[in-house]
C-alpha cells in the first residue's frame, strides 16, 4: 500500500512550490515559480488565479521530471494555499476584484486591507459565532473582502458565481468539483465545525446571507479525497486521471499538520514566512480573546486549532534591510561575494557582538508595520523604533536587523503567554519556513521564548503536510497521525540559552511598553 509518490503543491504569497515525496516522507524533487502581486491603491494587493494555475501546472511537470519517477507512479496531489479570495463568473473565469482593473487580476490577497470598516461592521455585530474567531474577525479573513465586494464593487458581487478560498480554487481546477475544504471555511470563513453550520444571524445582520449561494455547500475535512483529476488538469500537469486529490488547506495549517500531527498535544507549530503563524492543538475548546479560533477539526481531525499570528514577520526583516541606509552596500557586497544579504548581514551581526554584549539591548523595535494579527487584533497597530543613534554602515543595520529580529520574536512570545494565560498548554515548540534558514533568528526564537526549538529533517513542512493529506486522502494511510508518523522525520533541536533569559525578560518588558508608548502617542494626536 505505501507503494508511489505523493505530490505537495503549496502556493505562498510570491511563489508556488511543487515537492515529490515518497512513504517515507523523503522528498525525491522540489520546484518553484513565482507569481505576481498587484497593488491598484491604498492598502490593495491582488494576485491572478489564472496565473497562479498556469506555475502550478509548470511546478508539477517540474518537479516531477526531477523526481525522475513515472508519472504514472504519482497517487496522490495536495494543495495548499495562502487565505486568499477568489472570484470567478458562471463560466470559471476571473472577475476583477477592483474597478478598472483587468479581469484576471480577480484575488483579493490575505495581506490586503481594504476591508477596514466592513471589519468594524462585522465585530459590532457581536454574534456569538465571533467567539470561534477570538472575538473579532480580522481584515484579512474573507467575510469582510466580499462584503467590500458587495458595497463598493457591486457589478462583481452581482456576476460573481463562486468565491473560493485559494486552495479551494486550486482542488476545482484539478477536479472539477465544486468543493470547500471545512480548514479554509472554519478559518476564514466563519464556517462553526462543531456545529457543521454557519451563523446566520451574523450573515443576516450584515446582509450576506446571499452568499451562501455563491460558495460549495460540501465541505470536506483536511485529508479526504476529493476526487481523481479530471482529463484538462491531467494534461495541464503532465498527470494522469488516476491521481486522487485532496481538500484543500490553507499553508500554515499544512505546515501545522507535518509539524503537529505526530504529537498534537501541547506542541505549538509556528510557520514562518511573510507573515508568522502559531498553531497550537487541544483536546479542550479553549477560548483566548485576540486569537483566532478555537476551530474544531481545522488541521487535525479531533482536535481544536488555536491560530495566533503576526501580519509581518518575513515581510518586515526584508523592509528593515531594504529601508537602511546602508541597504545598497550591503546587497551589492553580497552580490559580490555570491551570499544572500542574510548570511551577510549575520556576519555583520557577529563581529559586531564580539565588541559588544547584546547589542540590541538599548534599540527596540514595535513590530506591528502591518498591524497586529494577536493577541492584540488590531489591524490599524503601527511600527515604531526606539533607541535611534547617528551610527551609520555596517554596525546602523547590523543593529537594526538584530532589533527586528527581537521584536518578531518577543511578539511570539507575547502570544504564547497569552495563549498560556487562558489555559493552554504549550510544552514543545517546533518551526519550520523561512526562519530554518537563519541560526541567528533561530537562537532569538529560542532565547526569547526560553523554549528548545524542534525542526524537521525536510526543510518544507508546508508542502510535506500537503502531501500528507494526499496521503491520506488516496489510501495509503487510514488517517492523518499514522501518515505522520510514517512521513515526517525529526531533525535537529535548538537549545534556549538560560544564560539570556534576564536579557529577554528586560527586553520583553520593553517590548510591552512600547505599545503603551505608541497609543500614548495615538491618543495626543487625536
Amino acid at each position: 500500500m505505501s507503494s508511489g509518490y505523493f505530490l505537495g503543491v503549496d502556493v505562498g504569497s510570491a511563489s508556488v512550490r511543487a515537492g515529490v515525496f515518497d512513504a517515507s516522507g523523503k522528498r525525491l524533487a522540489f520546484a518553484t515559480f513565482p507569481i505576481s502581486q498587484f497593488r491598484p491603491g491604498p492598502e490593495r494587493v491582488e494576485q491572478s488565479s489564472a496565473e497562479i494555475w498556469q506555475q502550478v501546472c509548470h511546478a508539477v511537470k517540474e518537479a516531477v521530471s526531477s523526481a525522475g519517477v513515472g508519472v504514472e507512479e504519482i497517487r496522490s496531489l495536495g494543495f495548499d494555499a495562502t487565505c486568499s479570495l477568489v472570484a470567478l463568473d458562471e463560466q470559471g473565469q476571473g472577475l476583477a476584484v477592483s474597478p478598472g482593473e483587468p479581469s484576471d487580476h480577480n484575488i483579493i490577497m490575505w495581506m490586503d486591507h481594504r476591508a477596514v470598516q466592513e471589519t468594524l461592521r462585522i465585530n459590532a455585530t457581536q454574534d456569538p459565532a465571533l467567539r470561534y474567531v477570538g472575538g473579532e474577525v480580522s481584515v484579512e479573513m474573507e467575510l469582510p473582502k466580499v462584503l467590500w465586494l458587495k458595497n463598493h464593487f457591486p457589478a462583481t458581487w452581482q456576476s460573481a458565481h463562486r468565491f473560493y478560498d485559494l486552495a479551494d480554487f486550486l482542488v476545482w481546477k484539478a477536479t472539477a468539483r465544486d468543493v470547500a475544504g471545512l480548514c479554509t471555511l472554519t478559518c476564514k470563513w466563519n464556517y462553526l465545525a462543531h456545529e457543521q453550520r454557519f451563523s446566520h444571524s451574523l450573515l443576516d445582520a450584515v446582509e450576506l446571507t446571499d452568499l451562501l449561494n455563491k460558495i460549495p455547500s460540501r465541505i470536506l475535512p483536511p485529508g479526504a479525497a476529493v476526487g481523481t483529476l479530471s482529463p484538462d488538469a491531467a494534461q495541464a500537469l503532465g498527470l494522469t486521471t488516476a491521481v486522487v486529490v485532496a481538500s484543500g488547506m490553507i499553508d500554515a495549517h499544512a505546515g501545522g499538520v507535518a509539524l503537529a500531527g505526530v504529537e498534537p498535544a501541547g506542541t505549538l507549530a509556528l510557520i514562518s514566512g511573510t507573515s508568522n503563524c502559531h498553531m497550537l492543538c487541544s483536546e479542550q475548546e479553549i477560548h483566548t480573546p485576540g486569537v483566532w479560533g478555537p476551530y474544531w477539526s481545522a488541521m487535525l481531525p479531533g482536535y481544536w486549532l488555536t491560530e495566533g499570528g503576526q501580519s509581518a514577520a518575513g515581510a518586515l526583516v526584508d523592509w528593515t534591510l531594504q529601508e537602511s541606509g546602508a541597504s545598497a552596500e550591503l546587497y551589492h557586497q553580497a552580490e559580490a561575494r555570491g551570499c544572500h544579504p542574510i548570511a551577510l548581514v549575520n556576519e555583520w551581526v557577529a563581529a559586531l557582538e564580539a565588541q559588544e554584549s547584546e547589542p540590541g539591548r538599548y534599540l527596540h523595535v514595535l513590530a506591528d508595520h502591518h498591524g497586529n494579527r494577536s493577541p492584540r487584533a488590531r489591524p490599524d497597530a503601527r511600527g515604531s523604533v526606539c533607541g535611534l543613534t547617528l551610527e551609520r554602515g555596517e554596525k546602523q543595520i547590523a543593529r537594526l536587523y538584530l532589533a527586528t529580529l527581537q521584536a518578531i520574536a518577543c511578539g511570539t512570545r507575547h502570544i504564547m503567554e497569552v495563549m498560556r494565560d487562558n489555559g493552554h498548554t504549550i510544552s514543545r515548540l517546533t518551526l519550520c519556513g523561512g526562519a530554518t534558514h537563519n541560526p541567528l533568528w533561530l537562537r532569538e526564537y529560542a532565547d526569547a521564548t526560553g523554549c528548545d526549538i524542534h525542526l524537521m529533517q525536510e526543510e518544507d513542512a508546508v508542502t510535506l503536510g500537503a502531501a500528507i493529506t494526499g496521503a491520506v486522502a488516496c489510501g495509503v494511510w487510514a488517517d492523518v497521525p499514522s501518515a505522520c508518523r510514517a512521513m515526517v522525520r525529526p531533525g535537529g533541536v535548538i537549545k534556549a540559552n538560560p544564560a539570556r533569559q534576564d536579557f529577554y525578560d528586560r527586553k520583553y518588558q520593553a517590548y510591552l511598553m512600547m505599545w503603551d508608548q505608541q497609543q500614548a502617542l495615538n491618543q495626543v494626536m487625536q
